[in-house]
């Protein structure tokens, strides 16, 4: 891939993020996909009419930026527990299917993040499978310090519960929207987290294949963890392939762009983006223009300021090669990561023991304070529903399993009610 290194300059620029696009690219709909066809072979794409459906579809804008460059297991038993057990603060995040909620257990007296899922919209969509599989690798991430893990999940019969870890630094878009970019040393740390999370979620044959800065939050002591596993595939050992379309546009590795075979390296060209987007403020292939990132992604040489470093420009190029068998992380992958000059003085076990001091910490008064969060999310009233009273419903249908609880609370299990 060419590298261009450019001086800095003041200017505009927009970001702009499509909500909804995510769970549109999951769907793998054949008009969408004769749309990407036409996106890698066509010069005239702007007067294609897929692209002006996909261009005019509503989507959420990134804030403009001016003048800036647990056990393996499922329980034998299902949870007990019920929307009732809990209170609910404030909304603190908002997705396809539900929102995220703050809420704190009445017995525990703990705070939590509890994702609140509406059935119909799932099925609707056909994503009980995604969602199971979410609920899957929730489980595990209460086994390495850099992914929220999961401590109860339930049903009602119109609704899922995910009772999920509550990170009240912020996401990493938060502060990437209010800081710009961060220094080289600060965007080294959270790579190295992510890079550790990622490693972890590939020896169990996990692909992660949706790292942004939205899904990625910090804790109170400013550690990294990854959340939001729905897009998550299982099953897939390095050197295996995957064909799936799915992923957030400005992220996507260009073999999924095309409907090539991927592998779990997609996960590596997800953390260059970020990597590059952390020390540069922007996705490196990025247009306000959907069609026009799309070529970029495919096609454009990766643009660099002249300030970044030597080290960095090398790893970038490095995450960002177009041709998977020449990308770093193919072969060996963490373990190629880690001997790159880019982290040269990083001690990688005393990372993953968090006994590294993170170079930001955030000032927060205690385990629920939202101060951190996008106002965005905390205005938006706390859903009415999820205040009613009612027991969990029968196991059975389209989630059959679905409810856990984690045996570190020692809640009394039994058959759903």
């Amino acid at each position: 891939m060419t590298v261009i290194k450019e001086h800095s300059m003041t200017h505009a620029t927009m970001r702009g993020v499509l909500s909804s696009l995510s769970a549109l690219l999951k769907q793998k709909k054949a008009g969408f996909t004769d749309f990407l066809h036409k996106l890698v072979s066509s010069q005239h794409l702007c007067q294609d009419q897929d692209a002006q459906k996909i261009l005019k579809r509503p989507r959420k804008q990134r804030k403009e930026k001016e003048n800036r460059d647990p056990p393996s297991t499922e329980n034998m038993h299902s949870s007990q527990m019920k929307p009732s057990d809990f209170d609910y603060f404030k909304v603190i995040g908002r997705g396809s299917f539900g929102k995220v909620l703050l809420a704190k257990h009445r017995k525990q007296g703990r705070y939590y993040a509890v994702k609140v899922l509406q059935k119909q919209f799932i099925i609707q969509r056909k994503e009980q499978k995604h969602v199971m599989v979410e609920r899957s690798v929730l489980m595990k991430g209460l086994q390495h310090p850099f992914l929220v893990g999961l401590h109860f999940s339930f049903q009602t019969p119109n609704t899922l519960y995910f009772v999920l870890d509550y990170m009240n630094g912020g996401e990493l878009f938060y502060h990437l929207q209010r800081q710009g970019s961060f220094s080289e040393a600060r965007a080294a740390f959270y790579a190295a987290e992510m890079a550790a999370a990622l490693g972890y979620l590939h020896s169990l044959n996990i692909v992660y294949r949706d790292l942004k800065p939205e899904n990625i939050l910090l804790d109170r002591h400013g550690h990294v963890r990854l959340t939001d596993f729905g897009l998550c595939k299982e099953g897939v050992a390095v050197g295996d392939v995957m064909h799936t379309f799915c992923g957030t546009p400005e992220y996507l590795a260009p073999e999924v762009l095309q409907g090539h075979p991927y592998s779990p390296a997609v996960d590596w060209w997800g953390l260059g983006a970020v990597l590059f987007e952390m020390i540069c403020g922007l996705p490196p292939f990025y247009s306000h223009d959907r069609v026009k990132m799309f070529e970029n992604i495919l096609h454009a040489p990766l643009r660099l300021k002249s300030e970044v470093s030597e080290a960095a420009c090398s790893l970038l190029e490095g995450l960002l090669e177009r041709d998977v068998s020449k990308r770093l992380g193919q072969h060996r992958d963490i373990l190629e990561l880690q001997e790159h000059p880019f982290f040269a003085s990083m001690k990688w076990d005393d990372l993953v023991a968090r006994n590294l001091t993170p170079p930001f910490i955030p000032q927060v008064a205690g385990p629920c304070d939202i101060s951190y969060i996008d106002p965005e999310f905390t205005l938006l009233p706390v859903p009415a529903s999820v205040n009613r009273r009612c027991t969990a419903a029968v196991a059975g249908g389209a989630f059959p399993g679905f409810s856990f609880t984690n045996p570190e609370h020692n809640e009394p299990a039994a058959p759903d009610l």
